[in-house]
């Protein structure tokens, strides 16, 4: 029988944090959310969702490096948590 190397681990809280750290950023660059999502090729409701806390929205690495990338940041500072 094959272990699991893996366990099964609720990230929930990572994606909570990662969508405060988009927001953060992109207000910090003074852009709404519809001049970001339109720079990613996303809708503004796709990144809405994606930065509300009560709303669960996972994403991809590569729309991560895209938010990075029009926000003009290095990726990891949206991986970056606060300490809880």
């Amino acid at each position: 029988m094959a272990q699991n190397l893996f366990p099964l681990h609720n990230y929930d809280q990572n994606y909570i944090e990662i969508g405060y750290n988009i927001s953060y950023y992109r207000k910090h660059k003074k852009l709404t959310q519809e001049q970001l999502a339109e720079k990613i090729g996303i809708s503004r409701q796709h990144l809405g969702a994606i930065e509300a806390p009560n709303v669960l929205r996972q994403l991809s690495l590569d729309l991560l490096f895209a938010i990075a990338e029009a926000l003009e940041i290095e990726p990891y500072k949206l991986l970056l948590f606060r300490e809880m």
